[in-house]
């Protein structure tokens, strides 16, 4: 067993990473590919070429194969965790008709097509109405329908990125159940294609099953890798690829978290709070718990959209000396960063922040917004109450979670690059009030497809013993008592009101300058 080892390939908004487990969850070589996160044509939209993760992957596979060959010869299974709610167009020969619209873009369709019986009469009540309306507005392929008919004629298949990368890899126009995530006619609860006509999310996205790939669940095997794909990247021709899931469901399985009693926080590009459940439940109003990569199970959630992409952009306007120091050293910049969570104390002298620098699902007019300056803050502080804000965030998320789900959550697990700060950890224990926890690796993502995998492979029999055998706990960070109280005012009495006070000024903002488009 212990020679056979898993290439899981973890494909997100701002880079995509390869990485090569050992049985026992050990990352025995990993190659990392970055890139821009999008194009934006226009201001609002945010686009990209799908061939950047392909030949990211490529690049990433080759780079591995020459600097740790003995390793890579002994891949048993390949594995995909990707970003959600990106998709593609497809030509019946797989050819990419036109870019990718990740799930930042901010376009919006027309609202035309309507249901049909009892689902069609909910367009035409008045706050149920608008937010059909709305969600409707968010379907990319909705306004592929509508602005450029003849694509979507040409459209064989519309995937997500990982059945795009799915297909280059195999040839088969077949995907991972666990990662229809987004704007799709999916039926969340019985975790199917949609096929009633009365189906509301038909009404929503009228896709043609025909336009949709086979999808298969976690831990069965897609189909293995073709001639034309092993001398693209290098993985052994017949290799099997076995079906994952979403880089946030495999993140949360491999950081351990497979029931509501813990909750997997991800400081990722989206900063989420998701957990595992047996059950169906929305956390938010028409709001579906997502397939998690455990058959039969879901992943209830809240995101913080642009979450601790927000950590990138300080970085670029106010840390261009710390990034350049830690490319020397070969560390996280997150790292060197805490320098300014040292220099400051819990609560950043008064400085808050509301970390809606991308709309929300439940805030969709919702800005970013920093309130308390005094001649006393600087730059120190600012880093810190953006953290500061997205723990609140996060906080707020989990209190949703708990309410729906009626258990009460006992521990959470950190992961994703910002996890890498042993600060950041300190400082989300004492927002939460609970022991956060961070395994052996960060790259709880990729792991979490390698133990997909390895069960898919048949070296373990099923999900549940692969993740006891490959999560193992590295840190556990205890909340301290006294920041405890402190940001739990904070929460209470400033954090809370935040956004009932600043909406409407938000609609102004809009009204006013046209920014966000709606």
């Amino acid at each position: 067993m212990t020679d056979r080892h898993i290439l899981a390939i973890d494909c997100g908004t701002q880079s995509l990473r390869a990485m090569v487990f050992s049985t026992e969850g050990l990352v025995l070589a990993g190659a990392k590919k970055s890139y821009p996160p999008y194009v934006s044509p226009v201001p609002g939209r945010a686009e990209q070429n799908p061939e950047v993760y392909w030949n990211s992957l490529k690049a990433a596979c080759r780079e591995l194969k020459h600097t740790a060959p003995q390793i890579f010869e002994n891949i048993a299974g390949v594995g995909l965790a990707t970003l959600r709610n990106t998709l593609v167009n497809l030509d019946r020969q797989g050819q990419v008709l036109r870019p990718a619209i990740t799930w930042m873009d901010q376009r919006r369709a027309d609202h035309t097509f309507k249901g049909t019986g009892i689902m069609g009469c909910g367009f035409f009540i008045p706050v149920l109405g608008q937010k059909l309306k709305d969600i409707q507005a968010q379907g990319k392929c909705n306004w592929i329908m509508q602005h450029q008919g003849d694509i979507w004629k040409k459209t064989h298949k519309y995937v997500q990125v990982s059945g795009f990368l799915h297909h280059r890899l195999t040839g088969e126009f077949a995907d991972a159940l666990a990662c229809q995530i987004g704007h799709l006619p999916f039926d969340y609860k019985r975790q199917l294609w949609a096929k009633s006509p009365f189906s509301l999310a038909k009404a929503l996205f009228p896709v043609p099953e025909k336009k949709l790939p086979r999808l298969v669940p976690a831990g069965e095997i897609i189909g293995t890798v073709s001639r034309w794909a092993s001398d693209a990247t290098g993985i052994a021709a017949g290799t099997p690829v076995v079906a994952c899931g979403s880089d946030k469901g495999c993140e949360t399985l491999g950081a351990g978290v497979m029931d509501r009693h813990m909750v997997s926080l991800s400081f990722g590009t989206t900063a989420t709070v998701q957990t595992a459940s047996d059950s169906y439940f929305e956390t938010l109003p028409l709001m579906p718990p997502y397939p998690a990569p455990m058959p039969g199970y879901y992943n209830p959630e809240v995101e913080i959209f642009r979450g601790f992409w927000m950590i990138s952009w300080f970085k670029d306007q106010f840390a261009h000396k710390e990034v350049a120091e830690a490319q020397t050293l070969g560390v996280p910049a997150e790292q060197i960063l805490d320098r300014c969570l040292k220099q400051t104390s819990p609560g950043a002298m008064g400085l808050m922040v509301q970390p809606y620098w991308g709309p929300g699902l439940d805030y969709p007019g919702a800005k970013g917004a920093m309130i308390g300056f005094g001649d006393v803050h600087n730059r120190d502080h600012v880093y810190r109450a953006v953290i500061e804000g997205l723990g609140f965030a996060l906080l707020d998320g989990m209190q949703k979670i708990e309410k729906k789900s009626r258990v009460r959550v006992r521990k959470a697990v950190v992961s994703g690059g910002a996890s890498q700060s042993d600060r950041i950890c300190r400082i989300a224990a004492d927002i939460f009030n609970l022991p956060m926890v961070r395994g052996r690796t960060h790259e709880t993502s990729g792991l979490g497809a390698a133990i997909i995998t390895a069960k898919g492979v048949g070296i373990y029999p099923d999900i549940a013993t692969a993740a006891g055998h490959m999560i193992q706990v590295k840190t556990v960070f205890d909340p301290d008592p006294d920041n405890v109280a402190l940001y739990r005012q904070l929460y209470t009495r400033v954090y809370r009101k935040m956004y009932p006070a600043l909406a409407p000024l938000y609609a102004q903002i809009q009204k006013i300058t046209g920014y966000p488009g709606i």
